[in-house]
């Protein structure tokens, strides 16, 4: 959620020309080869997770781990959440070798402060708080508390693991990206079920598996929710992003301004309060939050954070071989291709399926079956893949612990709160 604080002096672009560039950049297709993990954790204080860092100690703690020869790039988001992004990387493995190590140093830099990375989809006990000040979060605070508290909440107190596929091949068939745009959104929905991971928020129940996921329906859906389903993805993709609102206008000098209702087409028809720009363009299409964003690869954006050291292990793995053996990908879409009649209409994260996947998790009956299912694809395809015995074994106690139990980590959580223990 990092972008640039001033606009560039770039071009002016038309309508025309913003059409050619989104489907241009969004959808590069080819033999899918490269992976990749954006890993985002609350830092808390060791002694008691509840407890809010202090200020100097939270900057003190950055400054350190800004400072680390990591290989994957890293960012802090608003509420003062790290993201670690891996560089794409040509296997499984190698983005699991990679993403470790980065964490490890983490880690131990943390803890000289007290400190260690929590992995939960939403805060479970203290109320968003933006610690991070610039004209950016300025503008993009400002904007969500137009219409409530969710985009708040999600900018500042939310923590996922996102998972980067290509997009696929050119051609139709189980790697084509026509069929891997589609079989994101459905089998999102499974992801969302098996690893919520957030079912709290301030210290109290929400009703919620993934209380996260919640938050993003919430938010307005020109900027949250996924184009309408049936469409070739990237015309579907472009008319979205010509026809969602624009968050704010960048200025060099003074705060941004927040338009009322502009959506980027009519911008481009109209020219006031000044013409976009090609990096308008590009700021735009960092500001939308769909569960599946298409930036050249697929962002698959519906996983909570996961708890435990290697527990953002599962998820990457199970998504890697699902979408990219051919095998797995094959079985994995006539799983969850019936789930569709279930969706509805109505685009994620909004529709039935997605929304029962958030409140019940694998507690419900369909979803449960689905991810058993999937779960058992992976697994079959991740010696394939050439997962180590880590992962391998990291799937497997998964499936066992959740998936065959109709669990996910929320209720692991719940217990705890309540004084069981699973």
């Amino acid at each position: 959620m990092q972008e640039a604080d001033c606009p560039r002096r770039t071009p002016t672009v038309t309508e025309a020309e913003v059409e050619a560039l989104v489907k241009g950049i969004c959808f590069k297709t080819g033999p899918p080869h490269t992976l990749g993990v954006e890993l985002e954790w609350h830092i808390r204080d060791l002694s008691d997770p509840r407890l809010r860092v202090p200020p100097e100690r939270h900057e003190a703690a950055l400054a350190a781990v800004r400072a680390l020869p990591l290989a994957s790039p890293l960012t802090v988001e608003p509420g003062g959440q790290l993201e670690l992004s891996s560089l794409p990387a040509p296997s499984l493995s190698a983005c699991v070798d990679l993403v470790s190590a980065d964490l490890l140093l983490l880690r131990r830099t943390l803890a000289d402060f007290g400190l260690g990375l929590s992995g939960i989809g939403q805060d479970p006990w203290l109320p968003p708080r933006r610690t991070l000040n610039a004209a950016r979060y300025d503008a993009m605070e400002a904007y969500f508390d137009r219409a409530g508290p969710a985009g708040r909440a999600m900018m500042c107190s939310s923590a996922s693991v996102q998972v980067c596929v290509d997009a696929g091949h050119e051609e139709p068939g189980p790697l084509g990206h026509g069929r891997r745009w589609r079989m994101a959104h459905l089998l999102g929905a499974v992801l969302v079920a098996a690893f919520a991971n957030s079912p709290m928020a301030e210290g109290r129940r929400t009703g919620w598996r993934s209380t996260r996921q919640a938050v993003w329906a919430a938010i307005e859906p020109g900027r949250s929710a996924a184009p309408p389903d049936g469409a070739e993805p990237r015309a579907a993709w472009t008319q979205h992003v010509l026809d969602a609102p624009v968050m704010c206008l960048r200025t060099e000098h003074g705060p941004w301004q927040i338009p009322d209702r502009l959506t980027f087409r009519d911008w481009l028809r109209h020219g006031l309060p000044r013409p976009p720009t090609q990096d308008d363009l590009d700021y735009h299409l960092t500001t939308l939050f769909p569960p599946v964003r298409p930036r050249g690869h697929l962002e698959l954006r519906m996983i909570d954070a996961q708890p435990g050291d290697d527990g953002w292990l599962v998820p990457l793995a199970v998504t890697d071989a699902l979408f990219d053996d051919p095998e797995a990908a094959e079985r994995a879409y006539r799983i969850v291709e019936p789930l569709g009649e279930r969706a509805g209409p109505q685009p994620a994260p909004r529709n039935p399926l997605w929304l029962d996947a958030a409140r019940h998790g694998l507690a419900d009956p369909e979803l449960h079956r689905a991810a058993s299912e999937c779960f058992a694809a992976a697994a079959e395809a991740l010696p394939r893949r050439g997962a180590s015995t880590t992962v391998r074994d990291a799937v497997g106690a998964f499936a066992e612990r959740h998936v065959a139990r109709g669990r996910c980590p929320a209720d692991d959580l719940l217990d705890r709160t309540d004084g069981r223990h699973p």
